[in-house]
């Protein structure tokens, strides 16, 4: 992939699955990575095992849901490797108790918007003052999820604060892509990460592999090779676009 050699981001939420994953493809890619996870020693397992590869990479403590936190997770990759040219903010979660609109406490919509929404806009204050100094641009890529465009009757919070992230996307592209930033979203489909296939059972499992056009489920790596694309110079004329990777289970413009 064209442009990733020597680049410098952060992968958030980047200790286990999606994130994970993603950083290993950034750093085989040539990139320098900050890792980036609430669980701090998951931050660290995941730098680690890229340094073992052969790459470079540091891990880090991170609560998406503090601005001072991710202030520290970029001038962490200020001070360690000397500028950011990406941001890879991939958090979520907050679901539990979320049911229908009717039937969702107050308290459980805040904290969906707090870790699914909330979070990248402090992603993005924090990173787009290091990208516009060096005057070069950089590209912010959120994670959102197939769930924003699904209608899912049985939660209501996280759907909307996921479509809150497409917003903030084209808001960022439009407002700063004529100083080279770019503002990508990748909506996953299911993804048989760690946690996932711990709730799952095998005939959930079986009814998915049955409703997905393609041969397979997803896998971290499918996410990873969207993310490192949309982070090299070869996705440099894409901007302000929201990306489905879900194996055909939606089929949108």
């Amino acid at each position: 992939m064209r442009g990733l050699n020597g680049k410098i981001g952060v992968v958030a939420g980047g200790g286990r699955g999606i994130g994970a994953a993603t950083a290993m493809r950034l750093a085989d890619e040539g990139a320098l990575v900050v890792v980036g996870d609430i669980n701090e020693e998951w931050a660290k397992d995941s730098a680690a095992a890229i340094t073992k590869k052969g790459g470079k990479a540091i891990g880090v403590y991170l609560d998406g849901t503090s601005a001072d936190s991710q202030k520290a997770i970029v001038a962490a990759a200020l001070a360690e490797f000397g500028g950011l040219d990406f941001f890879h903010s991939n958090l979520a979660g907050g679901t539990e108790g979320d049911v229908d609109a009717l039937n969702c406490p107050e308290d459980v919509f805040d904290r969906s918007v707090a870790i699914n929404l909330k979070s990248h806009l402090l992603a993005t204050q924090a990173a787009l003052p290091a990208m516009l100094e060096h005057g070069g641009g950089g590209a912010m890529i959120y994670t959102s999820s197939g769930a924003a465009s699904a209608g899912a009757a049985w939660q209501v919070a996280y759907p909307m604060t996921k479509n809150g992230i497409h917003a903030l996307a084209r808001h960022v592209a439009a407002k700063w892509g004529k100083d080279g930033i770019r503002a990508n979203v990748i909506c996953p489909g299911l993804i048989m990460t760690e946690a996932v296939a711990q709730h799952l059972s095998e005939a959930q499992v079986n009814d998915m592999r049955q409703r997905t056009p393609s041969p397979r489920l997803g896998k971290p790596d499918d996410i990873a090779g969207a993310v490192a694309f949309l982070a090299s110079d070869d996705g440099i004329f894409i901007n302000g676009q929201v990306w489905h990777v879900n194996g055909g289970t939606q089929m949108r413009d």
